[in-house]
């Protein structure tokens, strides 16, 4: 597959392009090269935070499922105690996912449909976005790759981890091999900045969103 490549053709109005990658691919940079060309994103983690505001229907079922120690007295999540309760439990981490999922689409659904009312183009940022079965929801997917050997140099470096721990983390994830072959558009982020946002670019220009 080229740096960036097409497996589906053909872009319409009001396009929703779903953008994931793997920890450490340089997803976040990808998503700010759309940012500057003006194009607005829905932020996949900003929406899963939204959710849990104070007096949100999904903290108040959160409450429910992992009781009210998980509360702060102003009514703020207590994401450490959380964060001790699903820690190394996976039961409990998958149980999370469930509770929180339904609110999470619905409040990505809300913001792509508000989005899309303004702009030819929308970007949305899912980190799991295979994982949680997002991609029936985009137009297309545009998967952020590097090769395995940067991704666990890049983590290692990042988030100062021994080999062991940034293996434990990307391994947490479905593969950027995988995602690379279930993309519909990979951006290949191996090599400089420049380099990736060139194309970005491209894309753009071909699909004629930028001239």
């Amino acid at each position: 597959m080229s740096s960036l490549s097409e497996t589906k053709e053909g872009v319409g109005m009001s396009f929703v392009l779903g953008i994931t990658g793997g920890i450490a691919s340089g997803k976040s940079t990808v998503v700010d090269f759309f940012k500057v060309e003006g194009f607005p994103v829905v932020d996949g983690d900003i929406v899963a935070r939204k959710v849990v505001e104070p007096g949100t229907e999904g903290l108040k079922v959160l409450e429910k499922v992992f009781g009210s120690a998980i509360i702060e007295k102003d009514g703020q999540l207590n994401r450490k105690k959380l964060g001790d309760i699903i820690f190394q439990n996976e039961q409990k981490r998958a149980l999370l996912n469930e509770t929180l999922e339904p609110f999470i689409r619905s409040e990505i659904e809300r913001q792509v449909e508000v989005a899309k009312k303004k702009s030819d183009l929308v970007i949305v940022d899912v980190p799991l976005l295979y994982e949680g079965n997002y991609e029936a929801m985009m137009d297309k997917v545009a998967v952020v790759y590097v090769t395995p050997e940067i991704q666990l140099k890049r983590l290692m470096a990042r988030n100062a981890l021994s080999k062991d721990g940034a293996l434990e983390r990307i391994n947490s994830q479905l593969s950027l091999e995988e995602k690379k072959m279930r993309a519909d558009i990979v951006i290949d982020n191996c090599r400089s900045q420049e380099t990736t946002r060139q194309q970005v670019l491209n894309w753009l220009q071909d699909k004629k969103f930028v001239s």
